[in-house]
């Protein structure tokens, strides 16, 4: 595989001739750069007005390589062989090398250019890039590869330190000026920039104090300059600036539609190890996710519903001891399940993506208020009052669709999670969703149990103790709602649910079926293993229903449809199946394994049935008809109405079921209810706190 390297551009306060001084000192030898030994000049020539010379060198480098490869290899020092050509006219400096040892197995090459800086004639620009293609050596590929990378990376980094040494030595020698080149009997030019150049902005001054961010304005686009990377995005090794440039430059080449930012660009990068193709793929992805679900505008066109506002238990809070953005989540006195069901899945989701996106613009905000790079933020995360509510199944598989999402578009975000106050039921909430959140991403989670976080290693090592929220004992009032559950009466319909138009996921929690008099809705569950647990979680929409559970030992086959019945009531539709046979005789053919259960409209009802047998089970919803006054034998009027109307023999439920099995089941139940004292797995480090612990808190806290 070719590696590849392109640099960024390094800018050098001096005119082009003063660093052409600089960098002539480097030959034959420099001390500063120990492998390289020597250099000979080959051959040299300049242009009949002086104003172009071409320089040939071979130079011999001794690569830190292990005695053994140089002695397999047969030789002692590496031959390069350097092309320059300097047209003072121009004031350019191009520079291509080659290795000469080795040019059948490996090839090297890299090209290098010295320029006037493009907005300041007073000043010096410098890139290069370069590639590495191993063929073959005597089965050693892998590791001459990687001693080359290491070799150029270290030379790069010592690349601009040698320019300033040399500069700095012509200083000290009285030397800080060097005319510009001119044809013979003509006076010097002028030192001025170009006047060419783009127009800068009215503000834009050109000085030494100039920040990396406004030299940075004068490159081209698909340029960054080194300060402006160290002042923005932080420091970084020659190779991953290269990754960052390159990746840069290949979406503006090939990505038709808005850009991203280098800060985001460079989380793509990191959250792969810098890995050139993976990154590329899941930010192509990500940026076509953005462009179809115009994410970019999301701030802008989004706007909270009022219940977000009334029981979504977090917001921003200042920020933390590294002046990255803190937002703070009381997710125990949240009611998952009620803006699950009052928001639905598509607004719970963009309001969470509302707060990615501003968490983004918070660190851009405080990288310019604190003076350096400033890529992610801090979450604090309350867990007191979590209870078995909260592992309300179709709230977590939401959970779950959250994170998916988050985690594939916001990678390289989340600088640190603070978990406070984790209860007994927490390991049951991370054992689920542990294995849809990023191994790198666990590893920045902090977990305190009770009242832990107040000691040694706790909340006053990453927040100040004067912005510690009030209901963590500081004194800093925190303008999180306090929560609360959701009024029913705010429940979205089912009608509602199904037609919330474009979503940014496809799948969905919930199934619905219509339940009509004598047809009811019925759900065949297979089991294979005896001890299994059978949840479900269901809402009747609209009408009474009573609800039973059944076991039989012989697979049922769904009924036919048949036709219309009495009062033109229609067959059931295609949400509605069928599935026991008229002729099976109750306690003979199949048994009730759970007393009926009556449900009202409106109710939401969640259980488990811990099956005792394998076989086939039933889930049975079927219209509740009201029972005969008692007092009279004459029908009731709402009876009379209800046979007239024939929505009244209709009703509608949502659900949602699942099996757990036996082991899962178990291990939930004895954490639950038969904990034992603190224990922790492999897997987790311990921080400064002893009941702080960092990464898989598989653990009774």
């Amino acid at each position: 595989m070719v590696q590849k390297y392109q640099s960024p551009v390094r800018v050098y306060k001096y005119p082009f001739e003063l660093v052409m001084a600089a960098y002539e000192r480097r030959f034959p030898t420099c001390h500063l750069i120990p492998m390289f030994v020597a250099s000979d000049v080959v051959s040299e020539e300049t242009s009949e007005d002086g104003a172009v010379t071409k320089v040939e060198r071979r130079c011999a480098l001794d690569v830190d390589a292990p005695r053994l490869l140089k002695r397999i290899a047969g030789v002692d020092y590496v031959y390069f062989i350097q092309r320059n050509t300097l047209d003072r006219q121009e004031r350019t400096l191009h520079i291509e090398s080659h290795n000469e040892t080795f040019s059948n197995r490996v090839i090297i090459s890299e090209t290098c250019c010295y320029s006037v800086h493009p907005e300041n004639g007073e000043w010096t620009c410098f890139e290069q890039t370069a590639s590495l293609d191993i063929k073959s050596f005597f089965g050693f590929e892998s590791t001459v590869e990687k001693i080359a990378m290491k070799q150029y990376a270290s030379s790069i980094k010592k690349g601009k330190e040698i320019i300033d040494f040399y500069l700095n030595e012509l200083e000290d020698e009285g030397i800080t000026h060097v005319d510009r080149w001119t044809p013979s009997g003509l006076p010097p030019p002028p030192s001025t920039a170009r006047s060419n150049s783009p127009p800068l902005p009215p503000d834009f001054s050109l000085t030494s104090s100039s920040t990396p961010e406004l030299v940075a304005l004068a490159l081209p686009d698909d340029q960054l300059d080194a300060d402006y990377i160290k002042r923005y995005l932080g420091d970084l090794t020659p190779l991953q600036e290269s990754c960052l440039i390159r990746l840069r430059k290949w979406l503006q080449e090939t990505h038709k539609g808005k850009i991203p930012k280098d800060q985001h660009i460079l989380r793509f990068l990191r959250a792969r190890d810098f890995n050139m193709d993976k990154a590329r793929e899941v930010l192509c992805q990500s940026l076509t996710w953005r462009k179809q679900h115009q994410v970019d505008y999301l701030l802008e066109t989004w706007t909270s519903p009022q219940v977000l506002h009334d029981y979504y238990t977090g917001d921003w809070h200042h920020h933390d001891r590294d002046g990255r953005p803190l937002y703070v989540l009381r997710l125990g006195q949240m009611d998952t399940k009620g803006l699950v069901r009052a928001l639905g899945e598509e607004s719970l989701l963009r309001h969470v993506l509302s707060i990615n996106e501003e968490g983004l613009r918070r660190c851009e905000e405080n990288t310019k208020v604190f003076g350096r790079p400033i890529s992610c933020w801090t979450c604090l995360v309350d867990l007191e009052g979590l209870n078995m509510r909260h592992l309300w199944r179709p709230g977590v598989k939401a959970l779950l669709r959250i994170i998916e999402v988050v985690e594939a578009n916001y990678p390289e975000t989340l600088g640190r999670l603070l978990i406070l106050r984790a209860p007994r039921v927490f390991p049951v909430l991370w054992t689920l969703v542990s294995p849809f959140i990023d191994e790198n991403t666990r590893k920045k989670f902090l977990i305190y149990a009770g009242n832990d976080y107040q000691g040694p290693g706790g909340l006053l090592d990453y927040i100040d103790k004067d912005i510690i929220p009030d209901f963590l004992g500081g004194e800093c009032m925190c303008e999180v709602p306090e929560g609360g559950l959701v009024p029913k009466s705010m429940y979205r319909t089912t009608e509602d649910m199904e037609n919330e138009g474009v979503r940014l996921w496809t799948e969905t929690i919930y199934q619905s079926a219509s339940i009509f008099k004598g047809a009811p809705h019925e759900l065949l569950i297979q089991i294979i293993d005896a001890s299994s647990v059978i949840t479900w979680d269901f809402d009747v929409c609209k009408g009474d229903v009573v609800f039973n559970i059944f076991h039989s030992k012989r697979a049922p086959q769904p009924a036919r449809k048949e036709p219309p019945g009495p009062h033109g009531v229609p067959p059931p539709p295609g949400n509605n199946v069928q599935l026991i046979d008229k002729s099976w005789t109750l306690g003979q053919d199949y048994s009730r394994v759970e007393s009926a259960l009556t449900c009202k409209e409106g109710e939401s009802v969640q259980g488990s049935h811990v099956t005792r047998w394998p076989g086939f089970y039933i889930l049975q919803w079927r219209f509740h008809s009201m029972p005969a006054c008692a007092a009279t034998s004459l029908p009731r009027v709402d009876d009379v109405l209800a046979s007239l109307q024939v929505s009244s023999h209709k009703c509608k439920v949502m659900y949602y079921t699942e099996v757990l099995g036996s082991e899962d089941f178990s291990y939930m139940y004895n954490v639950l209810f038969f904990p034992t004292s603190p224990r922790t797995t492999n897997s987790l480090r311990p921080s400064t706190s002893n009941n702080c612990y960092q990464g898989n808190p598989n653990y009774i806290v």
